[in-house]
């Protein structure tokens, strides 16, 4: 039952045309009841007051004529007389069907006792409601609708009654009109308005649904044309018939899908361009690059021999050279991620060396700027199909980025595994991430703060390249962060080469920790060590 309600929700979220055929139907079905039941009370009403209004003209003759039987037979008791007057009134029961009067009845006679004398009837007196008595007792005539059981009819009826004109006294005639054929009537229009109401309903229904795929079919159309527009189908068009709204909209719709078309053409032209311009400056740089790191690397071999300035400007030569040689590195590695050129180099390593490895080329910058590095590495191997090279540069960027922000504050690296995936953050404590930083962070050549000195002489691309080395590999870097609060990056990676990364087994946002007695943190756990800065590769080999 559950099922059937959330796909009939789901349906009616889902569907225009089933909330405008429901709502059709609805609103209709509540026209339709309203004015069925008003109908059927002014029918029954009216069919009633017409029984009544016969009936009521019927006893009136039934009283005279009762009055001269009576009246007129002084040798008979009064048990015959009634007896006699009941006779004579059911014998032209037939007579007033036939007359068009109130139709067939049955009579009542009645006087009432008088002390220990006791009534005197003619006719099912036990028929007759008590409160209908009352009110003959008082010398009114009236009339009363009860269900009566008598020998030729069991049901709904009409008790008519009044007191009769006799020289008996107290004499009461009553008249047991069935209500058969007026029910029947009834039920008649009534089922008449149920049939014409179902079929009203299903001829609602076929009209709002055809009146509906008027408007749902072009709607529909625009929408599947809208979703192979964005797949990339820039030449889909909607089709245009007549000059209603829905071909305005179709002819609004293809202008919107032209103008778009020609942007997009347009921005991937340009888009190539930047790309090839930047491939082919990146290239044609090389040769000329390469003969200048020549020429440096010659003078600066003979910097020992030249004027002190000289020899500065030797080696701030080769320094910008470096920086410049690097630059021109990621400008080529960006160009073939641009281009989809980019491969994997694929091969199953220990994690726990890469990232070992990464430290070890980094350390010097933690060293240089007085931070201290702790690690967290699992104790058991990770072991991961990866490409060794392009995981190793993703690490040294975040923690070379790490090392920058960090404001003289430790840097915390951090490895852990499920029996999916495996992730490393990188978190400092320094100036952190403004909101809506987390996804500028990796764009080309982006710096939250300008001024801020690069210690790791990076080229601005570092971030921008890890992440499409991440994605690659169809993993995830995200980055988290809080104005003086620090930043975390996560790198999150699968196990196995082709398996999608859904969830991380390390979390990015920070979990806060219960303070132990006296200021001091809470216990580290055995694999978490802190790194002194020293040299490069003695800082590596203790720490790991």
């Amino acid at each position: 039952m559950g099922a059937v309600s959330r796909a009939v929700a789901i349906a009616w979220r889902r569907s225009l045309q089933l909330r405008v055929v429901a709502l059709t139907l609805g609103l209709s079905l509540a026209v339709i009841l309203a004015l069925g039941f008003v109908l059927t009370s002014q029918v029954t009403n009216r069919v009633l007051d017409v029984k009544v209004k016969a009936a009521i003209e019927q006893i009136e003759r039934a009283r005279t004529t009762v009055g001269g039987i009576v009246n007129g037979e002084e040798a008979r008791s009064l048990d015959s007389s009634l007896q006699l007057a009941r006779n004579t009134l059911t014998s032209k029961t037939d007579q007033a069907s036939g007359a068009g009067m109130a139709g067939a009845f049955d009579a009542v006679l009645m006087v009432p006792g008088d002390g220990p004398r006791a009534a005197t009837t003619a006719g099912p007196v036990d028929q007759v409601p008590n409160s209908l008595r009352g009110f003959v007792k008082a010398g009114q005539a009236s009339y009363q609708y009860a269900t009566v059981h008598t020998d030729g009819f069991s049901g709904p009826a009409l008790i008519v009654g009044t007191p009769a004109s006799s020289q008996v006294a107290n004499l009461e005639l009553y008249l047991i009109f069935p209500l058969k054929n007026e029910q029947a009537t009834i039920q008649l229009v009534r089922g008449t308005m149920i049939t014409g109401g179902a079929v009203l309903l299903v001829l609602l229904a076929g009209i709002a649904l055809l009146v509906s795929r008027q408007v749902v079919v072009p709607v529909r159309s625009a929408s599947r044309i809208a979703e192979r527009f964005a797949e990339g189908h820039l030449s889909e068009r909607m089709p245009v018939r007549g000059e209603d709204d829905m071909a305005r909209l179709a002819m609004s719709f293809n202008d919107m899908a032209e103008s778009l078309s020609r942007q997009i053409t347009q921005l991937e032209e340009f888009g190539n361009l930047q790309r090839r311009f930047t491939s082919d400056v990146s290239h044609e740089l090389r040769t000329p690059l390469t003969t200048v790191r020549m020429a440096a690397d010659l003078i600066y071999d003979h910097s020992a021999d030249l004027d002190p300035t000289l020899a500065r400007s030797t080696e701030l030569m080769v320094s910008e050279l470096d920086r410049f040689e690097s630059l021109l590195n990621d400008l080529l590695e960006i160009s073939r991620h641009d281009a989809g050129v980019a491969e994997l180099s694929v091969e199953a390593v220990d994690l726990r060396t890469t990232v070992r490895s990464a430290l070890s080329n980094v350390g010097h910058l933690a060293e240089d700027a007085g931070i201290e590095l702790q690690v967290d590495l699992p104790t058991h191997e990770v072991i991961a199909e990866v490409d060794t090279r392009r995981v190793e540069r993703i690490l040294r960027n975040l923690i070379a980025n790490a090392i920058d922000h960090a404001e003289h504050k430790p840097v915390k690296i951090r490895m852990g595994a499920d029996e999916d995936t495996v992730a490393v953050t990188v978190r400092d404590y320094g100036v952190g991430l403004r909101p809506g930083e987390e996804k500028l962070v990796f764009s080309r050549f982006w710096r939250a703060d300008p001024s801020r000195v690069r210690r790791s002489g990076g080229t601005g691309l570092g971030l921008a390249i890890s992440i499409e080395d991440a994605r690659l590999h169809q993993g995830r870097l995200e980055a988290w962060g809080e104005p003086g609060d620090g930043s975390c990056f996560r790198l999150t990676l699968p196990l196995v080469r082709g398996h999608k990364v859904t969830t991380s087994p390390l979390p990015m946002k920070p979990i806060p920790q219960p303070s132990q007695p006296g200021g001091q943190s809470a216990p580290q756990s055995g694999s978490e060590r802190k790194e002194r800065p020293q040299r490069q590769r003695e800082h590596a080999e203790r720490t790991l």
